[in-house]
Formats: C-alpha cells, sequence, structure tokens
C-alpha cells in the first residue's frame, strides 16, 4: 500500500528545518543540494516542493509570517484591558522570542544584501508579511494607524539588532518603558 503524505504538513516541516539551516549558515551560503543534505532529505525532494532556493525562501518568509500573527501566536500574549498593559505584553513576547527574531532578521538581510531596492520592493512575501505584521499589531493594540504599527515593528528590529552586538547593555525591559511612555504620550494628543 502507498505510503499517504499530507504535502503541506511535510512542506512545513522542511520550511521549519530550513529556517534553522539558514540561521546557521546564512541565505546565501548554501546550495539546494546542501539544503537537502542538511535537513536529510534529497534534492528531488526540495525541487519538488520548492522550484528554486527563492521560491524555498519566499515560502519560508510566507510561512513564518502567517505562524506568527495567527490567532492561536496572538493568545499566547493574552488580552490584558489597557494599552499600557498589552505594550508591555507585546515587549515581554518580543524578550522571549528574541533569538528567533534575530534569526529571522539575519536571514532576511541576508537575502535582501544580494537584491537591488527595487526588486525587494517588488517581492510579494517579504511585503505581504511585512503587512501581516502591521495588521497583527495593529489588531492585538487595538490601533488603527498602520504607522504606528510600523513603527513598533521598527523599534523591536532595531531593539533586537542593537542587542545583537551591544549585549545586555541594551535593555528590552527599560526600552518597553520608554516605548509604552512615547506611545502613550502620543496616542494621548491624537
Amino acid at each position: 500500500m502507498p505510503k499517504i503524505v499530507d504535502r503541506d504538513r511535510y512542506r512545513k516541516e522542511l520550511l521549519n528545518k530550513c529556517f534553522e539551516l539558514f540561521a546557521e549558515k546564512g541565505y546565501s551560503s548554501v546550495t539546494m543540494r546542501e539544503i537537502g543534505s542538511g535537513i536529510g532529505v534529497s534534492t528531488g525532494t526540495l525541487y519538488h516542493y520548492f522550484p528554486s532556493k527563492e521560491s524555498l525562501f519566499e515560502q519560508l518568509i510566507e510561512y513564518l509570517s502567517y505562524e506568527d500573527t495567527k490567532e492561536e501566536a496572538l493568545a499566547e500574549l493574552g488580552n490584558p484591558p489597557t494599552l499600557a498593559e498589552r505594550i508591555e505584553k507585546m515587549m515581554e513576547y518580543i524578550c522571549k522570542k528574541e533569538d528567533y527574531i534575530l534569526k529571522d532578521l539575519l536571514i532576511t538581510f541576508d537575502f535582501c544584501q544580494h537584491k537591488t531596492r527595487k526588486e525587494i520592493e517588488n517581492n510579494q512575501a517579504l511585503q505581504q508579511a511585512g503587512k501581516r505584521y502591521e495588521e497583527a499589531v495593529c489588531c492585538y493594540l487595538g490601533i488603527s494607524d498602520p504607522a504606528i504599527a510600523r513603527f513598533i515593528i521598527c523599534y523591536a528590529d532595531g531593539l533586537v539588532v542593537r542587542r545583537f552586538y551591544q549585549g545586555e547593555r541594551i535593555s528590552i525591559a527599560e526600552q518597553s518603558i520608554v516605548l509604552k511612555e512615547m506611545l502613550l504620550a502620543y496616542l494621548e494628543k491624537k
């Protein structure tokens, strides 16, 4: 009897393994053959699910942004009654997921390093992932201005990157307080 494979589930398993491999080796430094070997599948299997390394990366970005922003992931943050408490919970979540966020950023930087600004702006996977994260921030914080969501995402990404090379000198707890006070003051004026 032939083996029945849940193709979507298997594709997600491959993507999860690729995330760790890209985080360890870098996007640009590995070939599809090395990816297959690194995650324990044949190159043919990889090409069956992903027509190219770029397609694999784009599907990875789409998958991660979907997983990070779905209701179950957001439920992990809880539903505190005030905006101040939701900001605190969001920053606690960033602290908890710091290593994962850093890996995601480094992989994305590596991918984008060899692209023109126009190619990056036209990359549907990157743009859609950005919109998903913005919508998730707006939804969780109960705000309607996507510019504020983009500011928060830029702030969080910058915080994680800065901690990458400055270490504990940069405190997420301290920056959480600054972000909360800035946002509350800004929103109070509006």
